[in-house]
């Protein structure tokens, strides 16, 4: 018997639900907040939540993630009364098992618990024991870094091949060898390859090798990349830059693991494991051609998103003290202490360079701040300052030109037409920021705006609203 609950703020989706988990044999519990769900799932264990979106006190999609990171870790299945791709993406993202609609069918729904509770059950039977990962020089506690950890502890465990991806700096060379010196391979070679630093005329004897005489200079014979790696792990970093010939080649290699060096009469063998990492969308690059589609369903049979440093910003301290930490160390000065309003101001910064960037601020500081102790905010890059600055300023609104000035168009619409046009760009304003103010909560949206439930779905409807 499984624990099933059901998170909603209409008494009579609740009843329809908890009847429909009881005919299955199982517990149902109800909650009509989001506190109220989060008080539960954290009081008792929970196998499953069916989770509305839109609930007074918030949205659900904002409390998945701390649902599925409780001692239970239930599954969650979304349910909407007016569903987005942008909800479903985020959902999805955040570890929802499903995203569906309120008006599905209850065999749909039926169907769609018996397999998460198959699928727990599979879980319950086959959990093998936990082990310590090793993460030397990752470092983070935020629930986004959390998540990545499991994925890297899912990922050593395999020999599936892995797509690492995620913006500039956000450490996915340390990642990559996480997965390999916690798996099977960790006494043997990681090989690190940058694909966008490959010379473009001798990149197949860069990582297939050469024997001697196979071009002008080839003065003896040489191991390739890929042959070092054999029985340990192979990181293609920025694999979106590998030109297009290569990548055809290349992916003979993953399905064979066998590869002729340049000049050689006989192919060689290389069981190595392979790890890619990008900042690009492969996915639009196999659409307009510069990436090849094949090659991109082999390489990400695991596929870890690394999250930018803003959207763990609980992170940014940690980060900091441990890299002033290990800059001074590397200095052999003594380790500088730091004051509130330095970490105030690394704190408020977006750090679109992410980790990269902040170690480089860091550097920055410790060499601006000389022989004093303590790093002020003084100390970090003036750029940063700025920016913190700036950004605490209230937005400055461009000036009203009056309608005298305005020049008439020569040819004007016809004042119906043109009250029409000016009534929908106003109400689409005005629901805007309607829905903004309220977090996306229609029943807030409803009392503020005075409008019924069915015409307030209708209006968003219409002008192409998201809630989420």
């Amino acid at each position: 018997m499984a624990n099933i609950l059901i998170v909603d703020d209409e008494p009579c989706i609740c009843d329809m639900l908890a009847k429909l988990v009881r005919r299955m044999g199982h517990e149902a519990a109800c909650a009509h907040t989001l506190e109220a769900g989060m008080a539960t799932v954290l009081a008792s264990p929970c196998d499953a939540v069916l989770l509305d979106v839109q609930m007074p006190d918030g949205n659900g999609l904002h409390m998945l993630p701390k649902i599925r990171n409780c001692a239970s870790s239930p599954e969650v299945i979304i349910m909407t009364g007016f569903g987005s791709s942008d909800g479903a993406e985020l959902a999805i993202k955040n570890g929802a098992w499903d995203y569906i609609q309120k008006d599905d069918s209850p065999t749909k729904i039926k169907l769609l618990l018996q397999r998460v509770l198959q699928y727990r059950g599979t879980l319950n039977s086959v959990s093998p024991p936990a082990r310590a990962l090793h993460l030397d020089g990752i470092i983070g506690g935020s629930e986004a870094m959390r998540a990545c950890y499991d994925q890297v502890a899912q990922a050593a465990v395999s020999d599936a091949g892995v797509l690492l991806t995620g913006e500039t700096g956000t450490g996915k060379e340390l990642f990559a060898f996480a997965i390999h010196s916690n798996s099977d391979r960790a006494a043997s070679d990681f090989v690190v390859v940058d694909c966008a630093a490959l010379p473009e005329t001798l990149v197949e004897s860069v990582l297939f090798g050469h024997e001697k005489g196979a071009y002008t200079g080839a003065d003896h014979a040489r191991q390739g990349l890929v042959g070092q790696a054999h029985r340990g792990t192979l990181f293609l970093d920025e694999i979106g830059e590998l030109p297009p010939a290569v990548q055809k080649v290349f992916l003979r290699v993953l399905q064979e693991h066998r590869y002729r060096p340049v000049g050689a009469r006989r192919e060689v063998e290389s069981a190595f494991r392979l790890i890619a990492a990008t900042n690009c969308d492969l996915d639009a690059m196999s659409r307009n051609g510069t990436f090849r589609k094949d090659l991109l369903f082999r390489i990400r049979s695991l596929c870890i998103h690394l999250p930018p440093l803003r959207a763990r910003g609980e992170d940014i301290k940690a980060l900091t003290n441990h890299h002033i930490v290990r800059t001074c160390e590397r200095r052999e000065i003594d380790v500088k202490g730091t004051s509130p309003d330095f970490h105030d101001i690394m704190g408020r910064y977006g750090w679109p360079g992410n980790v990269r960037e902040l170690i480089n601020a860091l550097e920055n500081a410790i060499s601006a701040a000389h022989n004093e102790d303590i790093l002020f905010s003084r100390h970090i890059p003036e750029y940063i300052r700025i920016q913190v600055a700036k950004a605490s300023l209230p937005r400055e609104s461009a000036p009203v030109r009056p309608m005298e000035k305005q020049p008439l168009p020569d040819g004007l619409p016809s004042f119906k037409s043109h009250r029409r046009k000016v009534l929908a760009q106003a109400e689409k304003a005005y629901l805007e920021r309607l829905t903004a103010l309220t977090r996306g909560d229609v029943r807030a949206a409803c009392r503020i705006s005075r409008l019924s439930r069915s015409r307030f779905y209708e209006l968003i409807r219409h002008y192409g609203i998201s809630l989420s």
